[in-house]
């Protein structure tokens, strides 16, 4: 409980800081409720559900966030908060985000290396009901033993019809310790209300003999407001 009440802490943080943000700034809040935490292919709660929230203050271009969830790596770890802030912008018709992404974790054991920083670079642009993008993220100390790594991924978003989208993604990450590998994911969301989705996705990767890293279907029920 007391990584929880450290996480709910630093979103409230996020929401009352900097004051000369705040006087023009647009403030959105999530919460979500799902049957596993998939990270990259990986589930990030041992295959069990999980409950997460955040808060986004954006500024002209300008944004920062934080999002929290809950964890579980097989030891005493039980949180992960992560801070992002970055820039958004236009180019040629395409849509442009640089930004970097800190990843926290709470009651980590000694030694175990598991916060670290990414930085992003991201493009998309919109064809009719459809939007493609790609993404890169360089760390140069990543999770755990792994210190330099860099995940490129390509994703494609598509509206069928009201309230209905259906989206996917395919990713390789690359890593100087452990082995290299692919993920991808497949998913379709559907918007109850303005403010109430439901999303159901495939996700898997080439990764053989691990469990957390099979295929898998998620159920998502996110809160927007």
């Amino acid at each position: 409980m007391r990584a929880y009440s450290v996480c709910l802490a630093a979103l409230a943080l996020v929401a009352s800081a900097s004051p000369v943000l705040a006087q023009d700034a647009e403030v959105a809040f999530n919460v979500a409720a799902s049957s596993d935490y998939v990270f990259r292919g990986f589930s990030q709660t041992s295959e069990d559900p999980a409950l997460s929230g955040g808060i986004d203050l954006t500024s002209g271009s300008f944004y920062f966030g934080a999002w929290a969830s809950n964890v579980d790596f097989g030891d005493e770890t039980d949180a992960e908060i992560d801070f992002y802030g970055g820039y958004r912008t236009e180019a040629g018709g395409y849509a442009l985000d640089f930004g970097v992404v800190s990843y926290i974790y709470f009651d980590d054991a000694d030694g175990s290396d598991y916060d670290y920083v990414e930085m992003k670079a991201a493009a998309s642009r919109a064809i009719g009901p459809a939007t493609f993008g790609a993404v890169v993220f360089y760390s140069p100390d990543f999770f755990g033993v792994d210190d330099e790594a860099v995940y490129v991924e390509g994703n494609a978003a598509f509206t069928p019809a009201d309230k209905w989208t259906v989206s996917g993604a395919l990713g390789h990450q690359w890593l100087d310790v452990s082995n290299d590998y692919l993920t991808w994911n497949l998913g379709v969301a559907y918007a109850l209300t303005d403010n109430l989705v439901l999303d159901a996705r495939y996700h898997d990767t080439d990764v053989d003999d691990v469990a957390i890293a099979d295929g898998r279907v998620v159920g998502t029920v996110k809160l927007l407001f």
